[in-house]
């Protein structure tokens, strides 16, 4: 909350800061604010352009080039309104650490901004402290040509290389295409984190270029990037390393989100190259077997966090192979997989013991008998999301009060089997109980008000009228 404070505090200084600045002292070397939003749009006339809200703008978007600003302005008027702004600009009395400081909270687009109001702002603006992240989102910007235009100021100090570049983040960014991520693996040899969900234009190649050339890479969401179906070396890479090359990419955090057409193979091949894998999440992979999950099993043993939602094909042998990572596994989102029964969720009972989060909303064969074996075996549970299981009843979540404690979330939407004495058992053992969904499910008024006197920080989500 304080950075999010600071944040907004520095862009509104900025704010009326550019307000009083003159045009004329844009610089002559610097990208232009153009090149992250369009010319007319208003977020970047304004200021208050953010990373979160440049999605928003339409048109096209250009990339220009300048120096910086010169260190005297000859022009009388220009001399005159010169010598006003700074006796308006209190800003400018901050030293260079504070400034330096602002600067960290604002996103590319207004960083760029700052860099073209004077000879200090430019100099202070493109410190390399400030350029360990580049944020670019939006529909409509020419991302390729932005990474090209910054990555070349970046590396002026150190020839064709950002030392500095750590994390790239172009979600959302549609233009982006493999001659922009190209670009990225060329000039970033430090990069750790790159977030392209959303860029359905790239391909296998231009994935494969930028973890052969960033072995520091850590962390790659590719999730909606419909043509990714494999992460590899590329070819090249691969004759130069020894053959236990794949131990060489050390990608930990892999989101492959709606990547429809991935297979078992493109998952064996995965897991193969990426055996240091801790987080991995391929929901809406519909073509993901029990098959792929085995392959996983064998090279990727440090797992601790795996969702398979609406994996449709992924049955109970799935969860037999899962199981295989034991007390490793914490999290495990298995939503929407309707062939997973009690049999499957025995397996993790069994051998994930400290087992913290579980999503299996929809897993319509799962019933008392199979959330009675996962109360007594996981009791360091703290969220799980059983909707949409009819055959889960009062039973069950009688088991969940004696034994899972520390539960902190529950969701029991349109779970029709469950009534107001089950809520009520689980409110009066489960204190810390934080967030409750009874949406679609035949709970009394009295029932809700019993859960909030013994779950006094409970929010309750309902459907209730009568309840608020």
């Amino acid at each position: 909350m304080k950075a999010e404070t600071a944040r907004k505090e520095a862009q509104q200084m900025l704010v009326s800061f550019h307000k009083d600045s003159d045009l004329s002292m844009r610089t002559l070397s610097t990208p232009s604010p153009a090149l992250i939003c369009p010319q007319n749009s208003q977020g970047c006339q304004n200021g208050r352009g953010s990373s979160t809200s440049s999605s928003s703008v339409t048109g096209e978007t250009v990339a220009m080039v300048h120096s910086p600003p010169p260190t005297r302005l000859t022009h009388p008027l220009i001399r005159l309104a010169s010598k006003h702004q700074k006796e308006q600009a209190n800003i400018d009395r901050l030293p260079d650490q504070s400034m330096i400081q602002i600067f960290s909270f604002l996103p590319t687009n207004q960083l760029c901004r700052c860099a073209r109001v004077c000879r200090r702002w430019y100099n202070l603006a493109w410190d390399p402290r400030l350029w360990r992240t580049i944020r670019l989102t939006g529909e409509t910007i020419n991302v390729d040509r932005a990474l090209k235009v910054l990555t070349r100021r970046l590396c002026q100090d150190t020839p064709n290389v950002c030392l500095m570049l750590e994390t790239v983040i172009v979600s959302g960014c549609r233009r982006l295409t493999d001659r922009g991520l190209y670009t990225i693996a060329q000039c970033c040899p430090e990069l750790r984190r790159l977030e392209v969900s959303g860029c359905y234009n790239i391909s296998n190649e231009a994935v494969f270029d930028v973890v052969s050339l960033c072995p520091n890479l850590e962390h790659l969401d590719v999730s909606g990037c419909s043509k990714v179906t494999c992460i590899s070396l590329t070819r090249e890479a691969s004759i130069k390393l020894s053959p236990l090359h794949g131990k060489q990419i050390s990608i930990r955090y892999l989101d492959m989100t709606d990547c429809f057409v991935l297979e078992d193979e493109g998952l064996h091949t995965i897991a193969a190259h990426c055996t240091q894998l801790t987080h991995l999440y391929l929901r809406r992979c519909v073509r993901i077997t029990d098959e792929g999950l085995r392959y996983l099993m064998i090279y990727c043993t440090s797992v601790k966090e795996l969702s398979v939602s609406d994996c449709r094909f992924v049955s109970d042998f799935g969860m037999r192979e899962i199981a295989k990572l034991e007390s490793r596994l914490r999290y495990l989102s298995i939503a929407h997989c309707s062939r997973i029964t009690d049999v499957g969720i025995r397996y993790i009972a069994k051998y994930c013991s400290k087992l913290r989060y579980l999503n299996a909303r929809g897993c319509e064969g799962i019933t008392d008998h199979g959330v009675e074996y996962l109360a007594k075996n996981c009791t360091k549970l703290k969220s799980l999301d059983i909707g949409k299981c009819p055959l889960v009843s009062d039973a069950g979540l009688e088991f969940l009060a004696l034994n899972c404690f520390n539960l902190k979330r529950l969701s029991l939407k349109s779970c029709e089997s469950i009534t107001g004495q089950g809520l009520q058992i689980v409110a009066a053992n489960c204190f810390d109980l934080q967030m409750l969904n009874v949406q679609d499910c035949d709970v009394s008024v009295d029932a809700l008000r019993f859960v909030k006197r013994h779950c006094k920080r409970c929010i309750i989500e309902h459907t209730n009228p009568a309840f608020f």
